[in-house]
């Protein structure tokens, strides 16, 4: 090789390692401190969001993404055993901030019902649990039930489609979901049986990736998701689910679209909260 071409390679191979490392400095030590003192009071550092949803909004979303609910279900039925472990990998360990806010920002309180809708293997539902909600967790990959059920035997599990919930109207007083709408296939229908399922006056808090807000972060971000996604996948049982992962958050709109959604569904008082500058955001509504 050239040695001015090996020189170039080897400083853009050092450039990309030490931004990488620096993306995970900011996401390890600053971002944390944007959203744990939120954390700690349920309607703290909420935007109220009056934008209406554009029809070709979730259209174009919807037009945009190859996911099949049958195809989606069976990545996550592989990745199920590894699923907690690789979702505290990526994301540093701040997938526990983000769940402890989503926590917080529902406020279950005891004797509530409470549906944890796309629950996976329980993460989000344990929490709720141990606030003394009774809570009904449902997801829609029989093997991300079946390790939930092992992990939680405490929790009630359920395989079910979230377009098509199988509650009567009203039967919940909150209902949440986690790093789950992303992958619906109509995500603003699933909103509506959300909407359908829960009591007059009840709420809903969706916690989900979203786009980071400043411009530098949101560079770093998506070149940290091209880059380590692939290393991921070579870790994962299977590698395709790691590579839909990364699409589906590229091609998931911003904060006020998403907003948008909520208030054609049905759903009042809605504003969002970003968390780690806007790497994920919390939706809130009230019906």
């Amino acid at each position: 090789m050239n040695p001015a071409v090996k020189q170039t390679a080897s400083a853009r191979q050092r450039l990309g390692s030490g931004a990488a490392s620096g993306l995970v400095w900011v996401i390890r030590v600053i971002l944390p401190i944007s959203h744990d003192v939120a954390a700690v009071a349920p309607r703290v550092g909420f935007v109220e969001s009056r934008v209406e949803c554009d029809k070709l909004d979730h259209v174009n979303f919807e037009a945009s993404s190859s996911k099949k609910p049958a195809e989606v279900a069976r990545m996550f039925d592989y990745a199920a055993p590894s699923y907690d472990l690789m979702n505290a990998l990526l994301s540093i360990g701040q997938d526990a901030h983000w769940r402890d806010a989503t926590t917080a920002a529902l406020d279950a309180k005891p004797g509530e019902r409470v549906l944890d809708l796309a629950a996976g293997t329980g993460a989000s539902s344990a929490p709720l649990l141990h606030a003394g909600a009774d809570v009904f967790s449902l997801d829609r990959s029989e093997g991300m039930v079946a390790v939930g059920r092992a992990r939680h035997p405490e929790i009630v599990f359920s395989v079910g489609d979230g377009e098509a919930l199988p509650f009567a109207d009203g039967a919940f007083d909150a209902v949440t979901v986690s790093f789950g709408l992303r992958n619906m296939t109509h995500p603003v229908a699933v909103l509506r049986e959300l909407a359908r399922v829960t009591a007059a006056g009840g709420r809903l808090i969706i916690c989900e990736f979203s786009r980071p807000t400043p411009l530098w972060l949101r560079a770093a971000y998506y070149g940290w998701l091209r880059l380590v996604m692939p290393l991921a996948s070579i870790l994962s049982r299977n590698p395709a689910s790691y590579h839909y992962l990364a699409q589906s958050i590229l091609e998931w709109p911003n904060q006020k679209v998403v907003a948008g959604w909520l208030r054609s569904a049905g759903w009042h008082d809605v504003a969002y909260r970003n968390l780690s500058g806007g790497i994920v955001a919390l939706h809130r509504g009230t019906r």
